[in-house]
């Protein structure tokens, strides 16, 4: 099983920055901020009113009118996404047509932390409003958090092995992780991975702001998401899709398609400690990187370039640097260390595919994003967390790490490709 490599083929992103990799790396790289006043409804009421939306996005571009009104946005989102790392990766939308790969070796695992939540939310409204013969048929096909894998196989003819899997905001990385092990078991020769959420509806912005887990900094939007700054005060939801095309590396050869990076470790493991709070010594996450580390046969001084989960709020961040620190030891000081959430926000369930791109644009261009709007630094943060400029440097190794309520650690680790 370890002698089949996998590398990655394709990507592609839709993004509160950038409905494209490229426009999403710009804006990662230039610390342009997608993070603004909610337009989808009145949030007047919300504690928090603030979030990282893509307003121009049109689903119609990639599927018909009536597609469209059958698969929540979070499908939508994940179907763009597949659409772009489809093209990247050199392959026809639909598999079947016989020119490029065998779609029974094809497999898919997109997934949503949450799903369909303004599809659950207009029907619960149609319950009360209209009565139980009114519900709509496609309400439980187009909540489900399956559902995208689902949709993706069905478009694309893919019948390898297909599935979801729901991590909270780790979904996209243990996604993409499993996904890896499919194909070095020999179940697929390729697989479509990643996440897609779509949560900036009216119950999730509520359901957050009841917790006391957002910035409340509606004023000033673009500097609220502050990764490891001492004056963080939560994170803002986001939402988006990150979708890579992972391949056996004999196979992408023999397509003489371009790679794009080498996937080489996975880690997976549970702080068995809190539903919501991460674990207190950070031994949890830290696990999954040392797991990650073992699987690549790497050390921690191998490691170039960490994409940390940091999602600006008081525990993640403080937590996950002594997770980083536990894992790394004395490397934990000199590792390149950024949260591009500071950017994008945070979107839950797709944050995995989204920042797994960012490490392989690391890679690819030997630039590593910036932590944006770190002003005051915090003596419980105290990595190099590349603040709030880019830094050009080699980055032969990028580390991509995602934590998850319910105690989810996600961690994966890709390297240039070599031959």
């Amino acid at each position: 099983m370890s002698e089949r490599r996998v590398v990655v083929t394709g990507y592609g992103v839709q993004s509160c920055v950038g409905c494209d990799v490229p426009s999403f790396w710009d804006a990662l790289v230039n610390g342009r901020c997608g993070l603004g006043p909610v337009t989808f409804f009145d949030a007047s009421a919300f504690r928090t009113r603030i979030a990282g939306e893509i307003p121009d996005f049109d689903p119609t571009k990639y599927m018909s009118p009536k597609e469209a009104k059958r698969v929540d946005r979070f499908c939508q989102l994940a179907i763009a996404a597949t659409d772009e790392a489809m093209k990247t990766a050199g392959l026809p939308a639909d598999l079947r047509d016989g020119t490029a790969v065998d779609p029974a070796r094809v497999g898919v695992l997109v997934s949503s932390g949450i799903g369909g939540l303004q599809t659950l939310m207009d029907q619960i409204r149609v319950l009360g409003d209209r009565g139980c013969s009114r519900v709509s048929p496609l309400l439980i096909p187009m909540m489900i958090s399956d559902i995208a894998s689902g949709n993706i196989s069905i478009r694309c003819g893919a019948g390898g092995p297909n599935l979801g899997i729901v991590t909270a905001c780790s979904t996209g990385t243990h996604s993409i992780g499993e996904s890896m092990w499919m194909i070095k078991r020999g179940d697929a020769d390729m697989m479509i991975a990643g996440g897609a959420e779509a949560s900036v509806t009216e119950i999730g912005l509520a359901g957050f702001s009841s917790m006391k887990a957002m910035s409340m900094r509606n004023d000033d939007p673009l500097h609220a998401s502050r990764p490891f700054d001492r004056d963080r005060d939560g994170f803002v939801l986001s939402e988006g899709a990150g979708v890579l095309i992972l391949e056996e590396l004999e196979h992408a050869k023999k397509r003489g398609v371009k790679i794009l990076a080498e996937l080489v470790g996975y880690g997976a493991t549970g702080d068995a400690y809190h539903i919501t709070s991460p674990a207190p010594d950070g031994s949890g996450a830290a696990r999954a990187m040392k797991m990650a580390m073992a699987h690549a046969g790497l050390r921690p001084e191998d490691i170039s370039y960490i994409n940390a989960h940091g999602t600006s709020t008081s525990l993640n961040d403080k937590f996950e640097t002594l997770a980083i620190k536990a894992a790394f030891g004395e490397a934990a000081k000199r590792v390149a260390v950024s949260s591009t959430k500071g950017t994008t926000g945070h979107a839950l369930g797709a944050a995995g595919g989204l920042e797994s791109v960012a490490c392989i644009k690391a890679i690819e261009t030997g630039i590593v994003p910036p932590t944006i709007n770190y002003e005051t630094p915090d003596p419980e943060c105290d990595l190099d967390v590349t603040p709030n400029t880019a830094r050009e440097m080699p980055v032969e190794i990028a580390l991509n790490s995602n934590l998850g309520f319910g105690g989810h650690n996600g961690v994966l680790i890709f390297r240039k490709f070599r031959g």
